[in-house]
């Protein structure tokens, strides 16, 4: 007897598994609100958004006062206030729909670090190349030097299939119309 009960103890659940669970869920970091939903993945948390208009859980934890509300709310909802509606509403949900839809002007920060951003890459490149890169090659400044090297490429017959020389006609001797 005493060995059957001692298989029976070693299947219950101990206080770290059923611990271990509850944050798996997160039952436990939800506190005393009530699970309303399925929400967004299935877990216990609150999420305003548009997408997603149900979230898994209410918005605020139950105080006495609204727990009062919700038994008034089971009955007549014409003898409720506007007041008592909206305190119904803000304890499940943190915002509204429009409230939601509401522009944040999140656009101006966003634009101000890009500008930034695009302000320092330009300031660094131009830092790069007067100290860092060295001087441009005669070859590129000068434009007779670009053409005798043109010309060098067209009689070496640099990339004859799809390059440069592609476009020469040899037997006109110019490039191809």
């Amino acid at each position: 007897m005493a060995g059957s009960l001692m298989q029976i103890n070693k299947l219950r659940p101990t206080s770290v598994l059923v611990q271990q669970v509850a944050g798996i869920h997160n039952r436990s970091r939800i506190g005393n609100r009530d699970v309303v939903g399925y929400g967004l993945n299935g877990e216990y948390t609150y999420v305003d958004h548009i997408a997603f208009p149900m979230p898994a859980v209410r918005f605020r934890e139950n105080t006495p006062e609204v727990l009062a509300l919700r038994e008034k709310e089971k009955l007549d909802w014409k003898k409720m206030s506007v007041e008592e509606k909206k305190t119904l509403y803000r304890a499940s949900f943190c915002q509204t729909y429009s409230e939601m839809r509401a522009p944040t002007g999140e656009w101006k920060s966003i634009m101000g670090c890009t500008l930034g951003l695009i302000a320092i890459s330009y300031w660094m490149y131009m830092w790069a190349k007067v100290f860092v890169y060295p001087p441009m090659p005669d070859t590129i400044l000068n434009e007779e030097k670009r053409s005798a090297q043109l010309k060098r490429m067209i009689d070496l017959r640099v990339d004859p299939v799809d390059g440069l020389t592609s476009n020469w006609d040899y037997e006109n001797n110019r490039w191809k119309k």
